[in-house]
């Protein structure tokens, strides 16, 4: 399909559209890390939420700045940042996450010159009886912030509609995961993770558009009967490469589902359109499904894997993590014996987003294929 080219072209070149989109709408473009950043409220200062992922080029300007043992996710995007790929950012949104991004945000504030340099500390055990209000209070300074930040006013009003248009993205790209899972012959894996990466760098009003259109275009999925190969869940932080879903299906696999922050965790659960916009927004973000930086619970984590490989009915489960991603690497133990207490073969396979081969990926994916 035509439509689906066009997610290909920005995906392949996230940098290229965004320079293309602040010369024609002369607008901001905001640079964030992480899935929990609210980008309702960029929207809504009429900027262009950018997801800075890394370019995967070979790290050398970033590494005289940080840690041997610091993610490649960390590396890359302070490489780019260096090398001057990412100077069409007006600034940049730090949350409160991992420590690597914590860390990096001191480092990218004294070694950048982007007009503006935001933090967003928002509160890591989630079900502490303050925390709710705690996270309001960060959403709102957020928004006072970056309005200050672009000179611009978030009226309730531009908020609210903000909200609308996120929320049918998110509602589009869940109907996608369904078409793709159940009728993989009308939207391959492969173009479905095209579309999220550059779902995370288009404007979002063109977005909303688009996926309108991509959804009527896939047509409404028929029940699940003739699609071979072994069913698989992956889990991890962030998948950027398209070849992973290639090889898995060279493999003898069919991708039925996934917990990325770059996949379907970060598309679950919508803000309300009633009431307080701010406080609706810090809702959703307190109440979406959990990153392993993030407390709701000593076993959420594992727990919510489990129950999303049991409604799709996996055969084995597959964990991408990044190099040195502590935060999952911690959970990893209790998540490999929640799953093998429920008879589901898990594979983990480090990643890291430079140069990559895929051959012994390959090899990894061929054994786990044959053992299940």
């Amino acid at each position: 399909m035509t439509i689906v080219r066009e997610f290909f072209d920005i995906a392949n070149d996230p940098a290229g559209y965004a320079e293309k989109w602040k010369v024609k709408h002369d607008g901001a473009v905001v640079g964030y890390l992480c899935s929990y950043i609210p980008e309702e409220i960029i929207v809504a200062a009429g900027a262009l939420p950018f997801r800075i992922l890394g370019s995967g080029s070979t790290i050398s300007l970033a590494d005289s700045h940080l840690q041997a043992y610091s993610c490649s996710l960390v590396r890359g995007a302070l490489e780019d940042a260096l090398a001057g790929r990412l100077d069409f950012l007006s600034g940049t949104v730090f949350p409160h996450t991992c420590d690597s991004i914590q860390r990096l945000s001191d480092i990218w504030r004294l070694n950048t010159r982007y007009k503006f340099h935001i933090d967003l500390v928002m509160p890591v055990k989630l079900q502490a009886k303050s925390a709710a209000v705690y996270m309001q209070s960060v959403v709102d300074q957020f928004k006072n912030e970056l309005a200050q930040a672009l000179n611009v006013g978030i009226s309730e009003e531009n908020l609210r509609q903000a909200v609308y248009t996120c929320n049918r993205i998110r509602k589009n790209l869940r109907k996608l995961y369904k078409i793709q899972k159940m009728t993989p012959d009308r939207l391959s894996s492969i173009e479905l993770h095209a579309v999220l990466m550059a779902a995370m760098v288009m404007d979002r009003n063109e977005l909303d558009k688009k996926l309108s259109v991509l959804v009527k275009a896939t047509g409404l999925p028929n029940m699940d009967c003739t699609s071979v190969g072994k069913r698989i869940l992956l889990g991890g932080s962030v998948c950027t490469r398209s070849e992973i879903y290639r090889v898995l299906e060279e493999s003898g696999g069919r991708i039925v589902g996934d917990d990325f922050c770059t996949g379907d965790r970060n598309i679950q659960g919508d803000v309300d359109t009633t009431g307080d916009m701010i406080e609706a927004v810090s809702r959703r973000y307190m109440t979406r499904i959990v990153c392993p930086a993030k407390h709701s619970g000593l076993l959420s984590r594992g727990e919510y894997l489990v129950s999303i490989a049991r409604e799709n009915k996996v055969q084995g489960v597959i964990l991408l993590y990044l190099k040195f991603c502590d935060p999952h690497l911690f959970d990893y133990p209790y998540i490999k014996a929640m799953l093998d207490k429920e008879n589901i073969p898990c594979m983990l396979y480090e990643l890291e987003e430079g140069p990559w081969s895929g051959g012994q990926f390959k090899t990894r994916c061929e054994a786990f294929m044959e053992m299940i």
